[in-house]
């Protein structure tokens, strides 16, 4: 679907040739579709009842089969109009790793506290056993 430029050769200021430009491109552009044009072509594609309906759709469009696949995948999936890849720069990453560590960490010293707090309720249950005190009479008291 690209449009080749047409260059004139001119010599003595009279033209000699008109050819088309045959310098290639370094590197070619990524094709983006929008959410809308997704939709259109799916609904499209299943109206296709006929044999040679739906690769005529492609061809016309200029799109393979694996483009509807992935674009059915995602529509099933709720995620039609995201680009399906999330990706993270490092600087986020970074930021989430120090994120997870100190979570990490905050969650060891947790452990270590509640530890600490159930020994600690488990001597009081034993001293009160060696006693005499029962736990529900205290708690009626109070």
């Amino acid at each position: 679907m690209s449009h080749k430029s047409i260059v004139e050769v001119q010599i003595n200021e009279q033209i000699c040739a008109v050819v088309p430009e045959t310098e290639v491109k370094t590197k070619g552009s990524r094709r983006r579709f929008t959410t809308a044009y997704k939709r259109k072509v799916l609904n499209e594609a299943e109206k296709c009842a006929e044999s040679g309906e739906l690769g005529a759709l492609l061809r016309r469009e200029g799109l393979y089969d694996s483009h509807l696949w992935r674009w059915r995948q995602a529509e099933r999936a709720g995620r039609l109009g995201s680009s399906g890849k999330e990706r993270k720069t490092k600087a986020e990453n970074k930021v989430l790793k120090q994120d997870l560590s100190s979570l990490q960490a905050e969650n060891a010293r947790l452990q270590k506290a509640l530890e600490q707090a159930e020994l600690v309720i488990d001597v009081q249950k034993k001293l009160s056993m060696l006693l005499g005190m029962e736990t529900t009479q205290r708690n009626e008291q109070l």
